[in-house]
């Protein structure tokens, strides 16, 4: 798609989605584009650990969305331990299983994605869009942040999370689902483990329990040089603790509750192997972050000069291990849509059927493990090698963990 000035585009949302977006609507042809973000100032401080599958990262990067040179470790190995009378402090090896992922900080993924940016494109920090809806002379749409005037834009992007604005006027309301229980998230230096060697920096464990999993593997540090322990615990609250089913909000680090503290405190002592355990109780409250866990996704990725992009159109469960790839790749399939189709109604009608059975089929995943390995776990003593191939087998048969291939999907 091609004009002489090209569409106006303005992106509600700075964070990862929001700066591959400005960067797909630009290498698209775009002409004044504009980035709404509520948070001021950079946002590199921000989250924990995310994993490329290296086939995603192969094609991310050839697309022009990752750099090499982007700190990363290598994991090739994930393993499964389980607490029972095994000698080893990490517990008893149920299962090796090739992991062909790169980790990475979440914020090195956003610096390298803002410096992307074109510097042309307005970027405006704290800046909160309040109202997004159709223009009443049916030419492009109006939004407006904070307290100025409405502004009108050929095309609005959503990628603003899973409060979005956007996805609002374009869907109503698609309301998240609690999943019924947490995820405790952690970070810090390998080096304030008493045995950091012992766990091997390729491997990426999964610690199995009654009730839960706990899931570890290394990332580059935040600044400077180093690697940190990420790990996130899966595991129902405590009593009285659930938070509303439809009103998802985290608990930033050094904000949760004492119970929910404890509950951890009872999980790393009692159900985890001595290091793991370890591992965790060695987080410090100002390190720990609460993540009650919620899905959606919207049935549709657009609306007439509107489309949504990462969390604000599917949120999944992480234990899908494609979050920040789903919404590089919405970039990429928004590029292309935009690119080759004649016009702004075009390219969102390509983009919506590209994506939305992508959002539907990373839900359906996320909801599928879910299930099976905090709602109903089996019983993981008893299980060998082969049961549990057959086991992840009937989980992903198709493939998705890690999120599918932008060729696939567009097939």
């Amino acid at each position: 798609m091609r004009r002489d000035q090209g569409p106006s585009v303005a992106v509600v949302g700075g964070s990862i989605a929001g700066c591959a977006a400005a960067l797909a609507a630009r290498r698209a042809g775009a002409g004044a584009i504009t980035v709404h973000e509520r948070a001021g100032g950079a946002l590199d401080s921000r989250g924990v650990g995310i994993a490329l599958h290296d086939d995603r990262y192969a094609e991310l990067a050839g697309a022009g969305y990752v750099d090499a040179s982007m700190p990363w470790v290598q994991m090739t190995t994930r393993h499964w331990y389980v607490r029972d009378d095994a000698a080893s402090p990490l517990g008893r090896r149920l299962w090796a299983q090739p992991f062909p992922f790169r980790t990475y900080n979440w914020g090195s993924l956003w610096r390298e994605l803002r410096r992307r940016v074109p510097s042309d494109v307005d970027v405006r920090a704290g800046s909160p869009v309040r109202e997004v809806a159709a223009a009443p002379d049916g030419d492009g749409v109006l939004i407006r942040a904070g307290d100025g005037p409405a502004e009108r834009f050929d095309l609005v992007v959503g990628a603003d999370g899973y409060r979005s604005v956007v996805r609002a006027a374009a869907c109503g309301d698609v309301l998240p689902q609690y999943a019924g229980y947490t995820a405790w998230r952690g970070a810090f230096p390998v080096d304030r483990l008493s045995a950091p060697g012992r766990w091997p920096e390729d491997e990426c464990a999964y610690v199995v329990f009654p009730g839960g999993h706990l899931i570890v593997y290394r990332i580059p540090a935040h600044a400077g040089a180093g690697q940190h322990a990420n790990w996130v615990l899966y595991a129902t609250p405590p009593p009285g603790h659930a938070p509303a089913p439809d009103s998802p909000v985290s608990l930033p680090p050094g904000t949760a509750p004492q119970p929910l503290r404890d509950r951890l405190g009872y999980i790393a002592e009692e159900l985890l192997p001595p290091y793991w355990g370890e591992l965790v109780r060695l987080t410090t409250a100002e390190e720990l972050i609460l993540q009650p866990l919620y899905d959606f996704t919207a049935e549709r990725y657009t609306a007439p000069g509107m489309a949504l992009t990462g969390d604000a159109a599917t949120v999944a469960r992480p234990h899908t291990g494609a979050g920040a790839v789903k919404a590089l790749q919405d970039a990429t399939a928004l590029e292309a849509a935009l690119t080759g189709a004649p016009d702004v109604a075009a390219a969102l009608a390509a983009y919506d059927a590209d994506r939305a059975p992508v959002g539907r089929t990373m839900v359906t995943l996320g909801r599928r493990l879910g299930r099976e390995l905090v709602e109903r776990t089996p019983d993981w003593p008893s299980m060998d090698r082969a049961a549990l191939e057959a086991w992840w087998g009937a989980m992903d048969g198709a493939g998705a963990f890690g999120g599918r291939s932008i060729a696939r999907d567009g097939d």
